[in-house]
């Protein structure tokens, strides 16, 4: 995460889920808004309650108070109720709103048909950690969005992890690394733990091991700057304990499952987005 500077928008949810409430919680605690610069709607009474409880902002049940109350527009609803919410919303969105949404596997030129190209859109690609402040997110934008949309896109991402401005087309790409990732990394995990168990751990000191291990390994490489590879090296001595788990990696296939991994990931976000 990085520092950043308050803002004076103000930021309205359409959607006021598990992501939206990550997102909120990360831009308030960063300082980003305080809690009278944030609204949320949601046709769900448990929802808004909860959004209020945990944020103190303002909720609504009608989006289109959400609109007139804000000046960047969040879509966090769910991509099967998209085409509703977009009309819906359009006769109170106007060029002076920027529209960010969260909305998996929805493309630009959806948006801007919808909305119209003068428009400022950006789409976010996300993934699950942002909601304990360690999101690994990606943004393109469209329609009218400028490089300041950009800016701002990537400040406010940035309180929940690290965010990137990429072109639409590696987002389906972005989707099979880290969108998915989180679910290859805990399976990694589940199975580090099982190997502990195999060879006389308890469950519970061998999963804190494997997570811990596998969060101190990540750290790092993002704080050393070192080649992963360096790194895997720096442990691995001649004829020792590390090379000898290594070689039975490698005759697992560790590496070629995970490559194979994201790209099934990817394609079969490429086909959604279809």
């Amino acid at each position: 995460m990085t520092d950043t500077q308050p803002l004076k928008e103000r930021i309205g949810f359409i959607g006021a889920g598990q992501m939206a409430l990550a997102l909120a919680k990360g831009f308030l605690q960063a300082g980003l808004i305080t809690a009278d610069q944030l609204s949320a709607s949601d046709p769900s009474d448990a929802m808004r309650n909860r959004f209020v409880e945990q944020t103190q902002a303002t909720t609504y049940s009608d989006n289109l108070e959400v609109v007139k109350n804000s000046d960047i527009l969040i879509l966090a609803v769910k991509p099967q109720y998209l085409s509703a919410v977009l009309a819906e919303l359009k006769p109170g969105i106007t060029p002076k709103h920027l529209t960010i949404s969260i909305a998996a596997g929805i493309s630009l030129p959806t948006y801007e048909e919808s909305l119209g190209t003068e428009q400022r859109i950006i789409r976010v690609m996300p993934n699950t950690p942002c909601q304990i402040g360690a999101g690994a997110c990606a943004f393109a934008r469209g329609g009218s969005a400028t490089a300041d949309d950009a800016a701002l896109a990537k400040t406010m991402l940035s309180t929940v992890g690290i965010a990137f401005e990429v072109p639409e087309s590696q987002l389906d790409a972005i989707t099979g690394l880290s969108g998915s990732g989180p679910a290859y990394i805990y399976q990694i995990i589940e199975a580090l733990s099982d190997g502990g168990v195999l060879v006389g751990l308890s469950r519970d000191v061998a999963t804190s091991l494997a997570a811990q291990t596998v969060y101190g390994a990540a750290k790092m490489v993002l704080e050393t700057g070192q080649h992963p590879g360096q790194l895997k090296d720096a442990v691995t001595s001649p004829g020792g304990t590390t090379i000898n788990g290594l070689k039975a990696l490698e005759e697992g296939h560790l590496r070629a499952t995970l490559i194979n991994a994201v790209r099934a990931a990817t394609e079969r976000s490429r086909e959604l987005s279809k």
